[in-house]
């Protein structure tokens, strides 16, 4: 097949090919609409999510407490960040912006800034066609959640065999195991699991316990977010959990195990999910797992933008392990910018470029149009470059490369 041959075409290929692609969201915390109220949307969610609510008591006059708004309900707390945020500053944030864009991509009007008016078509809207509606304008063929055995909400939904959906697939959380395990024995013994302390008998019920709810979920993957100071190897609890639990598990039905590493959990309680912070994590815990389990595949995300250049260079030695997304407080344009450009100058395609860690349904519109179009800005030079040489790439290529940072690759190492 002949090459493009100019580059103004190769340029609106590869613009073309990101906007259509469908993309792969390989990291989210959605739950089925049959899972009864688990499944966050709508604007009042949108707005009320935590980024904002962290934004919110950044500007908020001092007589709003934390207590007060708490206590308030969740269309008052959506008003009121509506009122501060949008209306009395400019929403120029990647959070404030992306609640813009939500609206935007749903065709309501924005500039009247009529939150009655958007909360009542929010309020005509059934979730299981606005589920639907929201992957067909984010352009995903189907998204990960996160399902939780440690969560008691989560886990009456599963027991009861709530039905999923068809656009939603598994992966199993096990970070409760790994970072609390006193917290973890009560939940299995409360299930009839006889642990007891860190010892052979209690990591062999751990691990059945594991066995257990992947039969029920058939997760794709393991999921486990860490703190800066995970190490491994070592003798604390978390290296000993995952060398003698998650580890064998992992071997042993062939699934690969998600670390999301760099978060510091309450640094300021007082916010609720807006009050973790980040650290700098430790990469060499990373090359100790993937260079002495070379049959255990892992996938790996870090908080910290100052990790990222390690990491990249990791991956180009460890054959087992994938990079995918720009997590949480690296999900701003700039920062996924730089380590897009990054990773493809490192690592190519063979990484994910992003994943949307939504919990609000709506986001995955705003974060995915934002991606799309840093990641096509990137491409765009990293195409002309590559014309520059001589080299002159086909449409096929050009789309293939696409999805492969977008869930080709994913999906690739999965199976490999």
């Amino acid at each position: 097949m002949a090459g493009l041959q100019d580059i103004d075409t190769v340029v609106s290929t590869v613009k073309q090919a990101v906007a259509e692609v469908k993309i792969t969201d390989i990291h989210t915390h959605l739950f089925p609409p049959s899972h009864d109220g688990l499944l966050l949307w709508g604007i009042d969610e949108v707005l009320t999510y935590h980024y904002l609510v962290a934004e919110l008591f950044n500007v908020a006059p001092s007589n709003l407490t934390y207590d007060v708004f708490w206590k308030m309900s969740k269309t008052q707390q959506a008003d009121l960040i509506w009122d501060e945020l949008f209306i009395k500053q400019g929403p120029l944030s990647e959070a404030r912006r992306g609640a813009l864009t939500i609206l935007n991509k749903l065709g309501l009007d924005v500039a009247s800034r009529n939150l009655p008016a958007i909360r009542q078509w929010f309020a005509e809207q059934k979730v299981e066609d606005y589920l639907e509606k929201v992957f067909d304008v984010a352009g995903l063929d189907y998204a990960v959640m996160t399902n939780d055995p440690f969560v008691e909400a989560e886990v009456k939904q599963w027991s009861a065999d709530k039905p999923g959906h068809p656009l939603l697939k598994t992966a199993l959380r096990i970070d409760t195991l790994i970072v609390n395990w006193p917290g973890a024995m009560k939940t299995l013994q409360g299930q009839d699991y006889k642990v007891d302390g860190l010892n052979e008998k209690s990591f062999d019920e751990a691990k059945r316990f594991l066995k257990s709810w992947t039969a029920k979920l058939d997760p794709i993957y393991l999921a486990a977010s860490l703190p800066p100071h995970f190490n491994f190897p070592g003798d604390d609890t978390m290296a000993t959990v995952m060398q003698n639990v998650i580890l064998p598990v992992a071997r042993e039905l062939n699934l690969p195990v998600a670390m999301m590493i760099g978060v510091r959990k309450g640094v300021n309680p007082s916010l609720g999910d807006g009050g973790d912070g980040v650290g700098v994590a430790n990469v060499e815990a990373v090359q100790n797992l993937c260079m002495q389990n070379p049959d255990v595949k892992f996938l790996v995300t870090m908080l910290s933008r100052v990790n990222q250049h390690e990491l990249c260079i990791l991956a180009r030695k460890c054959r087992n392990l994938h990079l995918f997304g720009c997590w949480w407080f690296c999900n701003n344009p700039s920062i996924i910018d730089e380590m897009t450009r990054q990773r493809i100058e490192l690592l190519n395609t063979t990484v994910t470029a992003n994943h949307s860690d939504a919990r609000v349904l709506d986001q995955l519109m705003y974060k995915w149009t934002h991606t799309r179009k840093i990641v096509g800005d990137v491409l765009v030079e990293k195409y002309t470059d590559q014309f520059a040489t001589g080299w002159r790439p086909t449409t096929d290529e050009i789309k293939r490369d696409v999805r492969n940072l977008l869930g080709g690759s994913f999906e690739y190492f999965l199976n490999k």
